[in-house]
């Protein structure tokens, strides 16, 4: 499978501009051959959690999905977006959904993992393990951001049968252990690839660094970017039990029943 994951700077609430950044890299990455596209976190609005508490309604976020279906659906491109949940402003959370080529949506996930005062303050935590789905030969996860940081979080994707990770972020500032250390140990330690799309750039008053990457089962990086707007279009290997041979089997080897009563 080929798989694209855009990076780019959003301009906070300026939603359409926003929306015409992923539409152009739905169609680039169409032309390079990608049967997905993962996009950042909250990229249709902007990394801004405040405003989009204070200034942003459900028939907006309403309208922005519809959009993004129907730019999935226009370019034959299956896709990952992340917008804010669809209920009042104080119940709702950071979601990611995953559409198909036709702008079907095929699964939703709530974040479950949110990260610092001003984002805790805006959103509500969702509470449902990761969903996974098949799609064209793949087992297919859904995580977001800070998600993945946590080992819980992909080892849940992982029992369920996760061979890909998809993962729309927004990671600020010069965090270079997490697309260095963080992601590829947790794509090892479960024996799954993982595909994470961030911002870059100034944004909000934060400054994004970039380095989306696409990372193998074996914790090998399959395609990287810098701290630039970009497109990264990548072919995934063939992804199954035996993807990395000689390495321990984590998932098999583990005493789930006594970890459980230690945590």
């Amino acid at each position: 499978m080929r798989i694209a994951l855009m990076q780019h700077t959003a301009r906070p609430l300026e939603t359409e501009r926003n929306l015409g950044l992923i539409d152009d890299a739905a169609a680039q990455a169409r032309e390079q051959g990608a049967q997905l596209l993962v996009t950042p976190e909250l990229f249709a609005f902007g990394y801004v959690p405040a405003q989009i508490r204070a200034q942003v309604g459900a028939e907006e976020v309403d309208a922005a999905r519809a959009r993004l279906r129907g730019i999935a659906r226009d370019r034959g491109i299956a896709m990952v977006w992340s917008l804010p949940g669809g209920e009042a402003p104080d119940q709702r959370g950071i979601t990611a959904d995953l559409a198909d080529e036709h702008g079907e949506v095929l699964t939703s996930y709530q974040k479950v993992q949110l990260y610092g005062p001003e984002e805790k303050a805006a959103f509500a935590p969702g509470e449902q393990p990761p969903p996974v789905i098949s799609w064209r030969g793949l087992r297919l996860g859904l995580l977001v951001c800070y998600d993945v940081e946590f080992p819980e979080m992909v080892r849940a994707a992982a029992v369920r049968g996760a061979q890909l990770l998809l993962v729309p972020t927004a990671l600020a500032g010069d965090e270079a252990s997490v697309p260095g250390i963080l992601l590829p140990a947790r794509a090892l330690e479960n024996g799954l690839a993982l595909a994470y799309a961030n911002h870059c750039g100034p944004e909000g008053g934060l400054v994004f660094d970039g380095r989306s990457v696409v990372v193998g089962p074996a914790g090998q990086r399959l395609g990287e970017l810098g701290a630039e707007p970009g497109l990264l279009v990548v072919d995934l290997p063939e992804i199954t039990e035996e993807s990395a041979p000689g390495s321990a089997d984590y998932l098999q080897d583990r005493r789930a029943d006594l970890h459980r009563h230690w945590l």
